[in-house]
């Protein structure tokens, strides 16, 4: 099978089991939605929330699993398990105690990390925040260990397991919040509570596949290996790249809790309808291209290595300019169905649509970064990204002020300056990735672009067009509004497909051939 199939087949496993995820996680926000609205209440929940989800990437995520994989993987290439193993029981024992100390002072000292967030918040619901943020805290602990153990089960090439434990976050915050609404005097802890549950059962998953693969990790206290220190040096530019990013979300928080009671919600609302297409396409696929390219890498083969990332990338353009394109043009139906029931009212879906759309312009370069920042960990190079991640959130705090105060675009103009951000940092990338790799045939990849700019555009106002025959400013479902968005989407699907088979698109081709050598017969 070739590399490109390889990664194909298994992007497909992970988009597979990523959808499960994003279908539950969905249904946990319309749970969210319906109970809590947008309100002071979900804004301290997803302030508090926030928190240990950034700080996941600062541990494991973002920083040392990005950092340890190529290290990993190489070792892997080598067919030297038995170091590999040592150094994945040394970042565990290391990752372990970090993690319990940062979990103990987090719950200490919560009242100024919450200010750190979100100062602009009143006192009720300042205090609200530290309170829950306070019951969420230990789950860094939990998801950290849980995305090393991913990272090595991914680099192993077994995706199911890492795939499939956010699953088992979203159905435990579901059953915790109907188990457990009324059992406490704010409802909100319920919510709190399933995470704490989640984060428990997203670890425990794990364990049974690396005991089975032989990676169980193991307590070490010789924490001295060269391979190690390798990875602590690759560590330290990228610790200072996820400061930037965290500085980031930092600033947008601080801006939104000095706007109306709502806009952190509005935000987070609208940034998940986003991660649908990333996470099943853009993650998916960058989760099975980064120890591809490190493999490359470690052989010198520097030719594959320039044919996959260019593949890669044309892929993920092709799906995610339609995607971002339809999620445009039906931004409002999309959130009335989702979102609008309960305490989550007509005027928080238009607010929350608005802020869709302005992430939606950045949607494809966010895609792309998922893609082009992993070709430079591959090299072992976490400098560069760093670098050019500080100016792109320079912008951005320039840029969301700007919209957000001066313009007084609030929640939208947050939305805007981010993706003018996200933009910047994957082009900046892309040249300097070429300048280093060779040349990346700027002019095949833009004129690619154009087809489906156009192709999109076509399908967008289709879907629009039809989406105007059903009435979107009552809250539920509806036999009409459900049929109205799935011919708005069906036709668009089928207006986007036929023309790329006119425009004679590659990548169209190469999907459908996937899908089917995965039917029966075939």
């Amino acid at each position: 099978m070739s590399d490109k199939h390889e990664i194909a087949r298994s992007a497909g496993t992970i988009g597979f089991l990523t959808l499960l995820s994003r279908i539950t996680g969905y249904i946990r926000d319309m749970v969210m939605a319906y109970f809590f609205g947008a309100t002071a209440f979900t804004d301290a929940f997803w302030i508090a929330f926030r928190i240990p989800n950034l700080l996941r990437r600062l541990f494991a995520e973002g920083s040392l699993t990005i950092s340890f994989i190529p290290i990993f993987t190489e070792m892997l290439e080598r067919k030297d398990r038995m170091e590999a193993k040592k150094v994945s029981d040394i970042v565990f024992s290391l990752l372990f105690a970090i993690t319990i100390i940062v979990s103990v002072l987090g719950v200490i000292f919560s009242p100024y990390i919450v200010k750190l967030f979100a100062y602009g918040f009143d006192r009720e619901t300042f205090e609200l925040s530290v309170a829950l943020n306070r019951i969420m805290f230990p789950y860094i602990f939990f998801i950290s260990l849980t995305a090393l153990s991913m990272g090595v089960l991914n680099s192993l090439r077994h995706f199911f397991a890492p795939a499939f434990s956010p699953v088992l976050l979203n159905l435990s915050m579901i059953i915790a919040i109907f188990a457990l609404f009324n059992q406490f005097g704010l409802p909100i802890y319920s919510a709190a509570a399933g995470v704490i549950l989640g984060g428990m059962l997203q670890l425990l998953i794990q364990i049974p596949f690396l005991r089975a693969s032989g990676f169980l990790f193991s307590f070490t206290t010789n924490l001295r290996n060269p391979a190690v220190k390798r990875i602590g040096l690759l560590l330290v530019p990228q610790l200072f790249g996820l400061a930037v990013y965290n500085l980031n979300l930092i600033v947008s928080s601080q801006y939104a809790s000095f706007m109306p009671e709502g806009t952190i919600s509005y935000l987070y609302f609208a940034e998940r309808l986003t991660e649908f297409p990333l996470g099943i396409i853009a993650v998916s696929i960058a989760t099975v291209l980064l120890p591809n390219l490190s493999s490359y890498i470690s052989r010198g083969d520097y030719a594959k290595f320039h044919e996959t990332y260019s593949f890669t990338l044309r892929l993920l353009l092709f799906i995610l300019i339609p995607a971002l394109a339809g999620l445009i043009a039906l931004r409002i139906p999309i959130c009335n169905i989702l979102y609008q029931r309960g305490e989550f009212t007509y005027e928080a879906t238009l607010a929350t649509a608005q802020t869709l759309a302005g992430y939606c312009l950045g949607l494809w370069a966010v895609g792309g970064l998922r893609v082009t920042a992993p070709a430079f960990y591959a090299m072992q190079d976490t400098k560069t990204p760093v670098v050019v991640a500080f100016f792109a959130f320079l912008l951005n705090a320039a840029l969301g002020f700007v919209l957000g105060f001066t313009l007084r675009l609030e929640h939208t103009g947050l939305a805007l300056a981010n993706s003018a951000s996200s933009v910047f940092n994957f082009l900046a990338l892309v040249y300097l990735l070429e300048r280093r790799t060779g040349d990346l045939k700027e002019r095949t990849i833009l004129l690619f672009c154009f087809k489906i700019i156009v192709i999109s555009a076509v399908m967008a106002g289709a879907a629009w067009w039809v989406s105007t025959y059903a009435d979107w400013t009552g809250s539920g479902f509806s036999v009409k509004k459900i049929a109205v968005l799935a011919l708005s989407i069906g036709a668009s699907g089928i207006i986007f497909i036929t023309l790329t088979k006119i425009l004679k698109i590659e990548e169209a081709g190469f999907l459908l051939n996937l899908i089917r050598r995965k039917l029966p017969g075939e």
